[in-house]
């Protein structure tokens, strides 16, 4: 279907379309009880391109509209109403969830349950972490293109907590060298089952408040490539990568009548899981889990909590760290 519109007064672009769309276009009844023209869903609909101006297409939801200007609009109701997968959260990044930017750099704030990279499910894109800042810097600066913004590293579906990407291509390598030499500290709050899985569950059942242990050893893949990714210990000549994670106890607790507790993990490598399968290795797996033989929960309980790493610009030493969520 397309639209077309008389501007009448001064006003933005997405805010516009906001208001009119709701008149204009028929919403499924099975979609009433959400609301269908959300902001995200219209900035979307304008950074796609479906959206023109007098003629031009424009891609910028903050776009001044002037009185008299036409604006048309090219509505795909299936594209539009079309809802995510299960477990994937509708997620627009705001500056509430920058933890930091500069010219160079952007960190934020990722929620569970939300992708990092983009990844095809049933012949459709899932949104991501990455497809959101890219809509967020948009938004900021007139462009007609998408801003740039580069992955240098990952944090799994349900982790939460800081990531960065930078958003100058002249400092990748120095960032990529920053992680790949580990130069980088990353400090993780887990939340873990106490003896919940197979493993060594004796070795660490009785930690108390403070005490250290760490985990080292050669981890890969360990499940075929026709199922779900597992990771596991691994000899270095079936492809296992050292691996070596610091852990501090932090307190014992209670959870939902589970036996629990919250630990601080420092990885010293940066291998896939590597947090997940230390802590499950030796009887600790991380609460929501189930891959790693955790109990059932909500999410699984882990969070990126700080990154200090030396600015790629600057060479001055930066931390950057997310709040914690509920629960940890």
């Amino acid at each position: 279907m397309k639209f077309t519109f008389r501007i009448e007064t001064k006003t933005r672009l997405d805010i516009f379309l906001r208001s009119e769309l709701v008149q204009a276009v028929s919403v499924p009844v099975e979609n009433a009880s959400i609301t269908p023209l959300s902001n995200s869903k219209i900035r979307r609909m304008i950074i796609a391109g479906a959206v023109s101006v007098d003629g031009l297409q424009i891609r910028r939801p903050s776009y001044e509209l002037l009185q008299g200007q036409i604006v048309c609009a090219e509505f795909d109701k299936e594209k539009f109403f079309f809802e995510k997968q299960a477990d994937d959260i509708a997620f627009e990044l705001t500056a509430a969830d920058v933890l930091y930017e500069d010219n160079n750099l952007i960190a934020v704030n990722k929620p569970a349950f939300f992708p990092t990279e983009e990844t095809i499910v049933g012949g459709e894109k899932r949104d991501c972490l990455h497809a959101a800042v890219v809509r967020y810097l948009w938004t900021k600066a007139a462009l007609r293109n998408p801003p740039y913004a580069g992955i240098m590293h990952r944090l799994d579906r349900e982790t939460s907590g800081v990531i960065m990407f930078t958003k100058n291509r002249a400092v990748n390598a120095a960032v990529h060298e920053i992680f790949e030499k580990h130069t980088a500290q990353k400090i993780y709050r887990a939340v873990c089952a106490v003896a919940g899985n197979k493993g060594n569950t004796q070795r660490y059942r009785n930690l108390e408040k403070g005490s250290k242990f760490f985990v080292e050893n050669n981890i890969g893949r360990i499940s075929p490539k026709s199922t779900r990714a597992k990771w596991g210990e691994l000899s270095t000549t079936h492809g296992g990568l050292y691996a070596r994670t610091e852990f501090t106890v932090l307190e014992r607790c209670m959870i939902g009548g589970i036996s629990a507790v919250k630990i601080e993990a420092r990885p010293l490598t940066g291998r896939t899981h590597q947090i997940r399968v230390h802590l499950a290795s030796v009887g600790l797996p991380i609460l929501g889990d189930t891959l790693y033989g955790a109990p059932e929960y909500k999410r699984t309980m882990l969070h990126a909590q700080s990154l200090i790493f030396s600015h790629p610009i600057s060479k001055n030493t930066m931390t950057v760290s997310a709040p914690l969520p509920d629960g940890f």
